[in-house]
């Protein structure tokens, strides 16, 4: 059996476009347009690189409808569809949902399920960092940055067409994944209920966070009732348990 598809992804969205009296606490008086898609970065668990796909890698069809991000959908659609394991920075609550919102406007069904791993849930759950924001969960973690963006005058530079500004967009989302990378790895150990790759695999005794064949022993793993031998994974840092128990001739009565 192969081993998972590790899909690592970010989206970047325009802002929904509408009439306010003021700026401050407004209800909005009407739409102009909702939001859509602009880009999405992507990277598989078994490549080095990095990929970024553009609404302006379809130019019939951005001549035509700078705003139609169907083309741009389709091909997110493909690689949530193929994916078995995703990986995003608030994936849960923003690029997953907003993924299905586009799959469904533009006429598309639901991707083959996945399971998704969402490293602002990790770092919520098991730390108390300052700040869980991919950027300065990879300066405090010092792994890297995200790219500075000079704030909205970026996405309105890039809802003009203006080449400048894509150029830059398109470094900023190459390099959130790349980070994402980083940041994903760096809390691996701590993730206590990652997909096992083992049953994705059919291999009994490997590491349920990598697939490494290369564990070691490490004490062991006790609960209620039973005893367990510890593994630890050198590769990925993952602690793991054998699913039987140990043998032992010690009476345990159980509450």
């Amino acid at each position: 059996m192969p081993a998972p598809k590790i899909l690592y992804y970010d989206i970047e969205t325009a802002p929904n476009l509408g009439y306010i009296w003021a700026k401050w606490d407004q209800n909005v008086l009407a739409y102009e347009r909702e939001w859509y898609m602009l880009c999405i970065s992507y990277r598989w668990e078994d490549e080095k690189k990095t990929h970024v796909v553009s609404l302006l890698d379809f130019p019939t069809l951005y001549d035509s409808d700078p705003e139609d991000d169907s083309a741009l959908v389709t091909v997110l659609w493909d690689l949530l569809n193929r994916a078995d394991i995703t990986i995003a920075h608030n994936g849960d609550a923003f690029d997953n949902k907003k993924s299905n919102a586009r799959f469904i406007v533009n006429g598309l069904g639901p991707p083959s399920p996945y399971r998704s791993i969402d490293t602002l849930k990790v770092a919520r759950n098991k730390f108390k960092f300052n700040s869980n924001t991919l950027g300065d969960l990879g300066q405090t973690l010092g792994i890297g940055e995200k790219v500075a963006t000079g704030g909205f005058s970026l996405w309105a530079g890039v809802m003009r067409g203006e080449e400048k500004a894509w150029r830059k967009m398109i470094k900023y989302a190459k390099q959130d994944t790349v980070l994402l990378a980083k940041v994903y790895k760096a809390l691996k150990p701590w993730m206590t209920n990652h997909p096992n790759h083992g049953v994705y695999t059919g291999e009994a005794h490997t590491c349920p966070g990598c697939g490494s064949e290369d564990l070691i022993r490490r004490g062991f793993k006790y609960t209620q009732a039973m005893t367990y031998q510890q593994w630890h994974c050198p590769d990925c840092g993952t602690y793991s348990r054998s699913r039987k128990a140990e043998a032992t001739d010690r009476p345990t009565l159980v509450p």
